[in-house]
């Protein structure tokens, strides 16, 4: 028909994308609008929170923001990167931010970040987490 839009399917950046930004119906929490998001791995430890993010090639003392306010932990980075030949030039920059819910019982206080090999660590301890139980919850079939 004249006029109608054709309908194409979403190509795979796309669907990572609505993921991300929460389009899928799913929650997300990132920290800048327009900002790339940065991968990262979570995990409850013997020593609370963990959470490592890739993060290749930044300053820790410049590049890096981490924040931690009202139960969650907020990174944000900007990458400003120019090579100059007498022939060419070439630039890489961006900003990049990742907000995660902490879990109950976080010591935001006591928060510590290493930085090494482009891999951004932060602990975050967790009073109790060694001893933290889980409780399974039965499900029944509805009559």
């Amino acid at each position: 028909m004249p006029g109608m839009l054709e309908w194409r399917p979403p190509t795979m950046p796309d669907l990572f994308d609505r993921f991300e930004t929460g389009l899928a119906g799913f929650p997300a929490l990132r920290g800048v609008a327009g900002a790339h998001g940065i991968r990262i791995e979570e995990q409850v430890t013997d020593q609370g929170y963990c959470l490592r993010a890739e993060l290749p090639g930044l300053d820790a003392d410049k590049d890096i923001r981490i924040d931690i306010a009202h139960g969650a932990l907020s990174l944000h980075a900007e990458r400003g990167e120019e090579t100059r030949t007498p022939r060419h030039s070439e630039f890489h920059y961006g900003t990049f931010a990742r907000s995660v819910r902490l879990p109950q019982g976080t010591q935001d206080d006591q928060a510590t970040a290493e930085y090494k090999d482009g891999i951004l660590t932060v602990t975050v301890p967790i009073v109790g987490a060694e001893k933290a139980a889980v409780k399974r919850i039965e499900v029944r079939r509805a009559e």
